[in-house]
């Protein structure tokens, strides 16, 4: 019996999610790590078209501070520990 994945289908077109805005920080965090990078369409299950508009979203959400481009936890843990060496 062969293996039969399951198939994987668009987060947006499954939720009935239309249009997103860069504003709209909770949704957009599920679509970075905790270190601020952005997940790749194939660990976000997101088609082509949308992931393009997700990472727009993303960057101009970055660009003006609504959303950091890294962990700000991650890097204050960083700058304690040199400031203790």
């Amino acid at each position: 019996m062969a293996f039969v994945s399951k198939r994987k289908y668009c987060y947006f077109k499954e939720n009935n999610i239309k249009k997103f805005d860069y504003k709209d920080e909770k949704l957009l965090r599920r679509f970075v790590t905790e270190h601020g990078k952005i997940m790749p369409r194939r660990e976000t299950r997101t088609s082509s078209k949308m992931h393009r508009k997700l990472v727009r979203a993303i960057k101009r959400a970055r660009n003006i501070a609504l959303m950091p481009y890294a962990n700000v936890e991650r890097r204050l843990k960083l700058y304690v520990i040199k400031l203790r060496d």
